[in-house]
């Protein structure tokens, strides 16, 4: 480009736009839409701060990736693709363009996925893929199968989609940032400086190990801290059950007061690309209003629930004892409730370093490998005692979730 195009970034400073790709992909109305689409989805309920968007989340993504590349490419490091550069940087500002309101919510109600979303815009007739076709025809593919994790060189995907991606960097920080924590706090610098591409690789210099025990650490307590809030899962599980109630009116023949466009192809997963850039937050936010006073009573109810922050209380379960929870589930039915939609059972676990095992084909869990100073080649845990403690172990809690204004304090 002419001139340098520069955001100003709460968690980066600067985010640099310096191809003039990259700054028509930003002007596109499909990434313009991640502005209505907050990164968090419901953590708002929890922390009031965490209002930040896919939007800026994206634009951080792209600015890791740049810098990673960047110092590459000063380097003269010989195992980087030169010829990757911008298909790398197009990977990493779209990864999320696909996802919907709510974060995963509606992922999880119908049955689809952001990814395969954020290739249908990418590959169809849309503002992101005719930018894309005029660097060259097939480059919205490429572009696609690295957000996929099928493409070749890996070394393109890691940057984007692995256990140390710029993806999880950016995340971590801004998350932070907006909700007022300190867990997800690491040292983003030492990382980006001890990074190098090695055989096919992203690698990390051995001397940097103890910067991505930092990193790792952060993540795991973001997820107890933030993502699995109780507060933030009880949102979540109200606004799922709102999500599927309708869905089950409307296969029910009921007859709704309001229902737009693209609602009814919402409830029998009959979306076009064009009906799906029409769903973000604000969309969902005005059809839970209009639902709140809808003659169904469990709909209505929910909505309010959910608009007024009304949320579900909880109790923890050390075991769960199934003939007590279908107690509860005729106790609430008597109180006028349906078990259905008012008890969940919910279990929030996480896997803070999965170390890789030969036949893994999941790219996200390739091993962080450390470079040492012999040029070989370790997986991180074979070095690191706080790694080795956090990996391979699935930890959860179990959560029942139920209107306390209905069953009152529940004692299990």
């Amino acid at each position: 480009m002419k001139e340098e195009k520069v955001f100003k970034d709460p968690v980066h400073k600067y985010i640099y736009v310096q191809d003039a790709v990259i700054w028509e992909l930003i002007n596109t109305r499909e990434f313009q839409r991640l502005r209505r689409i907050r990164q968090l989805g419901t953590s708002f309920f929890t922390f009031h701060g965490a209002e930040h968007s896919r939007f800026s989340h994206s634009l951080g993504v792209y600015e890791i990736t740049r810098k990673i590349i960047s110092q590459f490419e000063r380097n003269h490091y010989p195992d980087w693709p030169k010829e990757e550069r911008l298909l790398a940087l197009c990977a990493a500002l779209l990864h999320d363009v696909g996802h919907g309101p709510f974060s995963h919510s509606v992922e999880e109600v119908f049955g689809t996925s952001h990814e395969i979303w954020t290739c249908a815009i990418i590959l169809g007739d849309t503002e992101v893929g005719e930018v894309l076709r005029r660097l060259s025809p097939d480059f919205p593919e490429k572009v696609a199968q690295v957000i996929e994790k099928k493409y070749s060189p890996q070394i393109v995907v890691s940057l984007v989609s692995s256990q140390l991606d710029a993806d999880r960097m950016d995340y971590l920080l801004r998350d932070a940032y907006f909700t007022g924590v300190n867990y997800g706090t690491f040292d983003l610098e030492r990382i980006l400086r001890v990074t190098r591409p090695h055989q096919g690789h992203i690698v990390i210099k051995e001397s940097g190990m103890h910067a991505v025990e930092d990193y790792l650490m952060s993540r795991y307590q973001m997820y107890w801290q933030v993502y699995f809030h109780p507060v933030t899962r009880s949102s979540e599980i109200i606004l799922r059950k709102i999500l599927l109630r309708a869905k089950r009116l409307y296969e029910q023949e009921y007859k709704f007061q309001f229902l737009i466009h693209p609602l009814a192809r919402l409830f029998v997963n009959d979306l076009t690309v064009e009906d799906y850039v029409q769903l973000d937050e604000s969309f969902m936010q005005l059809v839970f209003t209009q639902w709140s006073m809808e003659e169904d009573v469990i709909l209505s109810d929910l909505c309010r629930r959910f608009l007024n922050r009304k949320l579900f209380k909880y109790v923890t379960l050390e075991q769960i004892d199934e003939e007590r929870i279908e107690q509860l589930r005729c106790e609430m039915r008597a109180a006028g409730a349906d078990p259905d939609y008012y008890l969940e059972l919910d279990f929030a676990s996480d896997l803070p370093y999965d170390v890789y095992r030969p036949g893994d084909a999941d790219e996200k869990k390739l091993p962080i490998l450390l470079l040492n100073e012999k040029d070989e080649l370790v997986e991180i845990s074979l070095r690191s005692e706080i790694v080795r403690s956090i990996s391979g172990i699935h930890l959860g809690r179990h959560h029942l979730y139920y209107p306390g204004d209905v069953m009152g304090e529940l004692k299990l």
